[in-house]
């Protein structure tokens, strides 16, 4: 009953100066029922200032948090529908087509590819470093406790390397792979926007 004089209360506000003390305490004035006052009274006002008549809370203050829940879940939708159309803008300014999509994936990878080289040529070295020093070790019967403490840091150095560079070459092959499934997503991606774009009678070409 209380809701449905406050739903008639509500129906009958017509123009004039409205005025409230919200949830954070802040005094709110509109020319209008204001939303933010609606789990508590709100006053009408006349041009002199004086109380014409006090609109009773429309929604209870359960009510008014379930309703600020969903406006909030709705913001945040729309937030990331916005947020995804501008990351789709920046894409499509990035990669107008294909080509210079595979021009920049080529050009990352080629880095990497760089690196790996460098890698390898280290591991190639370490690798003949190692013949050299057993060789060495060849005097001692091969046994390293025989060895003096030069040739043990020198093996012992060669090792610890030829693991660092084992490792690196693993975290460059996750890399490539990191970099390879990003551009397929983003390929993926950029197929529906260009298709999209090409229906709506857009010269942008794919292959």
């Amino acid at each position: 009953m209380a809701c449905a004089l406050a739903g008639g209360a509500w129906a009958q506000a017509g123009q004039g100066i409205y005025t409230c003390i919200d949830s954070k305490g802040r005094r709110i004035t509109s020319d209008r029922p204001i939303m933010e006052c609606l789990d508590r009274e709100q006053r009408e006002l006349g041009r002199t200032g004086v109380t014409k008549r006090v609109l009773p809370p429309s929604y209870t203050a359960d009510e008014r948090a379930k309703l600020d829940a969903q406006r909030r879940a709705e913001e945040e939708v729309q937030a990331r529908i916005a947020e995804e159309k501008r990351r789709d803008r920046a894409l499509l300014i990035r990669y107008p087509n294909q080509s210079v999509h595979d021009k920049e994936r080529a050009e990352a990878l080629v880095q990497i590819d760089e690196v790996v080289n460098a890698v390898k040529r280290r591991e190639a070295s370490l690798v003949k470093q190692r013949k050299e020093i057993d060789n060495e070790l060849e005097f001692y019967q091969g046994d390293i406790n025989k060895a003096p403490s030069w040739l043990k840091r020198k093996l012992e150095d060669n090792e610890s390397q030829a693991l660092v560079q084992k490792r690196f070459l693993d975290e460059q092959a996750l890399e490539k792979a990191r970099i390879n499934a990003r551009f397929d997503e983003e390929l993926a991606k950029l197929r529906q926007l260009w298709r999209g774009l090409t229906t709506g009678g857009s010269a942008i070409t794919t292959r």
